[in-house]
């Protein structure tokens, strides 16, 4: 069993090993996940130990494993990053890897307990982030946590030979509802 860092109901949050490099290459060089991440290049487990080191030297960001509770499965990771603190600000972002553990509620109970945790341990008061206009599970799953849209940025990203519109949402301590 892991170390349970946060934990809600179903999921709870872990540190990120080394070990977990290889599997979490897989998840961002799946061509369904990395289109709604932003990503452009396939990153190999050299670029992901990178980013594992990174994560715990003063000043980075906080990205968290998510674990199942009944079965201790890593299924995903989720984090805060580029955090202000004066402006008590983070943007938040998610990926839930394998795909047959999408679109079983696990993204937005992980987004609801990141964003408690930004609140209540981080004393942060807003949390943002972007996600692409054409991505309604997104969409579905910030609304859900209580993000709110807050603009769009028309044609703000170039893939597959278009131009595509990225929607910016956030949540405020003053709005967030405790689950």
């Amino acid at each position: 069993m892991n170390k349970i860092y946060y934990a809600g109901n179903r999921i709870y949050f872990r540190a990120i090993e080394k070990s977990d490099a290889d599997t979490i290459v897989a998840w961002r060089n799946d061509p369904d996940a990395w289109r709604t991440l932003g990503q452009m290049n396939p990153l190999n487990r050299i670029r992901e130990e990178e980013f594992i080191d990174a994560l715990y030297k003063p000043g980075g960001d906080i990205v968290l494993g998510v674990s199942l509770t009944e079965d201790d499965r890593f299924i995903g990771m989720c984090g805060l990053h580029r955090s202000d603190p004066i402006a008590h600000s983070a943007t938040f972002g998610i990926l839930i890897g394998d795909e047959k553990n999408r679109g079983q509620g696990y993204g937005i109970e992980a987004t609801e307990l990141m964003v408690k945790y930004g609140f209540e341990e981080l004393n942060l008061n807003r949390i943002e982030l972007c996600v692409f206009a054409d991505h309604p599970k997104g969409i579905h799953v910030y609304t859900q946590a209580g993000f709110v849209q807050e603009g769009v940025m028309r044609e703000a990203y170039y893939r597959n030979g278009k131009y595509h519109d990225v929607l910016h949402m956030a949540i405020l301590r003053r709005e967030w509802t405790p689950k």
